[in-house]
């Protein structure tokens, strides 16, 4: 295939037993950016006899956790897809009631369910929510109607970011544009503003989410020369999507259709790009140019531990554990827990917690001798 990752393709071959081992641990400090290196003792306890003193040795050792529970994927679509349902259901009873506000309020938790829906395509997508290949994929397409996200054409891209995150010479599909301060610096005024329009939150959380959503996702955006396949996977989707936007408008009418799914919609897509944005957009995230690159340090070091109170991470699918989902992106997202309470040391790299999650906005260039992301203001103020 190409993009497969490489943790991805780690097999358990034979029944770990418990060991303490030595591991090697990089540390940042915060005040100078230097990354350090510090021994301690890791208990690898009944996960692996292996010694985890690097971010490739991580991927063996969550190979582990790979294997789906068919009953637990079931249940999990069903308390996802029926509260979901059920909620759009009262939010249209009441705007049909003329109760508007309701409407409105009922559409909050809807658009969680809706994210969570979207997480388990995300899962199908990296092949992890059932052991069968088609019925992911089936499972995938389907919710893909429903998400407005077309399933194969996403799966590929979203390969292609795992393949590529942290890559300064290979950055464009599956994430979020940022430059270097030096790119930054030797761009036009033009040049400057327009990427100041679009790392303005208005646009990022704003505009951004619903024209992703409901226009760039009509078409392969990135992929569009790249044969059949991601054409075939945006146009059965559109069709899909139409189908259902014209069976619903036949049922309760254009009107309340739109009123009542659109926020509902709005507030899922921007939810979505928020969480991809902490996930890699924190101040000690990691770029390097492609020949110092690594994808196993890119996913432990440049993918954030987004610590969600225990509802948010419910609603979320457990996506904030996003380094340890880069470094074997086959766990399905139920058993990320248990990757953290079974090593507890992953827990604190990377953490950004939800009110430090805010700050991340502002963070908007990559500064290449500091090695963390910067600010517009910093940036003035080099001169």
């Amino acid at each position: 295939m190409g993009l497969v990752e490489e943790s991805d393709q780690t097999q358990a071959t034979t029944a770990p037993r418990p060991v303490k081992k030595k591991t090697v641990i990089r540390a940042l400090n915060r005040d100078t950016g230097e990354r350090r290196t510090t021994d301690t003792i890791l208990s690898i306890g009944h996960n692996s006899g292996l010694a985890a003193s690097s971010a490739r040795q991580w991927t063996q050792i969550l190979g582990n956790y790979r294997q789906p529970n068919r009953a637990r994927s079931i249940i999990e679509l069903l308390i996802t897809v029926l509260p979901l349902v059920a909620l759009w259901a009262a939010a249209w009873f009441a705007f049909s009631l003329g109760h508007v506000w309701a409407s409105l309020l009922i559409a909050i938790p809807t658009a969680g369910f809706l994210v969570r829906l979207f997480m388990i395509q995300h899962d199908c997508g990296h092949g992890t929510f059932f052991a069968h290949p088609q019925a992911n994929d089936w499972v995938g397409r389907v919710i893909g109607a429903l998400t407005l996200t077309p399933y194969d054409f996403w799966r590929r891209a979203h390969a292609i970011h795992h393949a590529t995150s942290g890559n300064l010479d290979r950055r464009g599909i599956g994430d979020v544009d940022t430059l270097t301060v030096g790119e930054y610096q030797a761009r036009s005024r033009w040049g400057r503003l327009k990427y100041r329009l679009y790392r303005h939150p208005l646009v990022m959380f704003g505009v951004g989410p619903a024209y992703l959503f409901l226009l760039q996702h009509r078409l392969p955006v990135g992929l569009m020369r790249s044969g059949w396949r991601p054409w075939a996977s945006t146009m059965l989707t559109n069709l899909g999507v139409a189908l259902i936007v014209a069976v619903l408008v036949w049922l309760i009418g254009i009107k309340a259709f739109l009123l009542v799914h659109l926020p509902i919609m709005l507030l899922a897509a921007t939810t979505g790009v928020w969480l991809f944005y902490v996930q890699h957009q924190f101040e000690y995230t990691v770029w390097e140019q492609n020949e110092n690159w690594s994808r196993h340090d890119a996913a432990l070091q440049g993918s954030s531990h987004y610590d969600l109170p225990a509802v948010l991470r419910w609603f979320t699918a457990n996506i904030g554990v996003h380094h340890v989902h880069h470094l074997c992106s086959r766990i399905p997202f139920y058993r990320l827990p248990q990757v953290l309470r079974d090593h507890p040391e992953l827990r604190d790299v990377g953490r950004v917690t939800l009110l430090e999650s805010f700050r991340c906005v502002r963070l908007v260039l990559w500064h290449e001798k500091q090695r963390r992301l910067v600010t517009f203001r910093e940036v003035r103020a080099l001169g």
